[in-house]
């Protein structure tokens, strides 16, 4: 009897969410026995300095219950003024924060400022871990043994996945002779110029082992570095999904969707299945600069949500969950004809191509001169500190105009998607560490 009740014991301790054990700290974020106070040895509140009550959002809660479409960046701009220091005021290290899948609809995320920095924790839906010895025993579950049918809990991913979903799951961007083995359409059903849904195609070089599912691409431009003019990779143009029907040679495929006209020579590589992203937004740990290559859709000036193309990858550093801030080149200001403080319209030329001489007789305008400036002792080349003085004219800082977090990371190259933008960004704009 006596070992029945302590095994009756253990299982009910068994029971106790890990979470509540933890001193209310996430069970990934935290060492075993280290108090939420004290930042982990190595952590990135070490490296980059912990979070102060001055980096708190002015209306951070003092709790925030976790809802259903959440993302871990609108959670984060809750309680932080830059989301991206969300690992500081977690206390987590760099291992942590790669696998976030702590963070559940239903969730109770506290806010503590009693300390000398202020901290998070969380605990379970509807209230504070601890109590009485009649609580916990009130809160104790008998376990019969019968079926039990739940649903499986889903993670709240670091950004919106709908936007991202197809830069996830189609390739996009292939190394050079990445497609070169892939299968092809060699012919079309009763010789078609054009494919569409419902159509046959006649595919070369897949296996009876190859899978069932696959996606259809067209080869497309080199995407070239603005910078240095280095091929970073080649654009692979998703026209659509296909299924194998009949394995041979040459193995016949049915086309189940067609985003654009399919052809003969397009290649075919697997379907992949989307994963989205649950990094945790951070900082990268190292100085990473570059420039926004391209937008989605080929417009020139964009603003939040918008999915963009950056010159950096994982060579360089880049890790899904960066975030990169972005800034709008300085301009060129007191260049000839303009003045450093207003703009200078000279109207002679003009006037006498209007034939207005007669009318204005012999004004002749002439442009007040720019004085050059003496010398200035030589400052850091970081053209978002200062100004940079050429002759008379005067190039302005780099203004900040939003935050990209980084999604899709490539060998040589990266997607990411503007989570803010406090004025319109463009293509060319630089991106670095905030």
């Amino acid at each position: 009897m006596r070992k029945a009740i302590i095994s009756l014991v253990v299982a009910a301790t068994a029971l106790v969410p890990a979470a509540l054990l933890a001193d209310g700290m996430p069970p990934q974020a935290r060492k075993p026995g280290q108090a939420a106070s004290t930042p982990p040895s190595g952590s990135v509140a070490t490296a980059t300095g912990p979070v102060t009550m001055a980096d708190l959002a002015p209306d951070a809660p003092s709790e925030y219950t976790v809802v259903k479409g959440d993302t871990l960046w609108g959670i984060a701009g809750k309680f932080l003024k830059d989301p991206w220091k969300w690992p500081q005021i977690w206390q987590m290290n760099q291992d942590q924060i790669k696998d976030p899948h702590w963070i559940y609809p239903g969730d109770v995320i506290r806010l503590d400022r009693s300390g000398q920095y202020p901290s998070l924790s969380m605990g379970g839906a509807g209230g504070a871990s601890g109590g009485s010895a009649a609580q916990a025993a009130a809160n104790v579950v008998r376990v019969e043994p019968r079926i039990r049918v739940e649903t499986l809990a889903t993670a709240v991913p670091s950004i919106p996945s709908s936007a991202i979903g197809p830069f996830l799951s189609q390739p996009l961007v292939v190394e050079a002779g990445g497609l070169d083995n892939a299968p092809s359409i060699v012919a079309t059903e009763e010789g078609r110029v054009v494919l569409s849904a419902g159509d046959l195609a006649y595919v070369d070089r897949l296996g009876s082992s190859a899978p069932l599912n696959w996606q259809v691409f067209r080869a497309g431009v080199p995407m070239r570095d603005p910078e240095s003019g280095e091929v970073l990779g080649y654009e692979a143009k998703y026209v659509g999904d296909a299924r194998v029907r009949r394995f041979g040679n040459p193995s016949t495929l049915e086309i189940t969707k067609a985003r654009q006209e399919i052809n003969r020579g397009d290649l075919l590589t697997p379907a992949r299945e989307t994963a989205y992203p649950t990094f945790i937004p951070r900082a990268p740990s190292k100085l990473v600069r570059g420039v926004i290559m391209g937008v989605d859709g080929g417009v020139t000036e964009f603003g939040q949500f918008a999915i963009v193309t950056l010159n950096r990858g994982a060579r360089d550093g880049l890790e899904v969950g960066h975030v990169l801030a972005s800034y709008r080149r300085g301009a060129i200001a007191g260049a000839p004809g303009i003045r450093g403080d207003s703009t200078f319209i000279d109207m002679r030329g003009w006037v006498s191509n209007l034939g207005l001489g007669r009318v204005f007789g012999d004004m002749d305008v002439k442009p007040n001169p720019v004085v050059p400036e003496p010398p200035r002792p030589a400052t850091p080349a970081d053209p978002t500190v200062g100004v940079a003085h050429t002759g008379g004219a005067v190039r302005l800082p780099d203004e900040r105009n939003g935050l990209i977090f980084v999604f899709r990371v490539f060998e040589k190259m990266s997607y990411g998607m503007v989570m803010r933008a406090n004025r319109p960004i463009h293509v060319g704009d630089v991106i670095q560490t905030p």
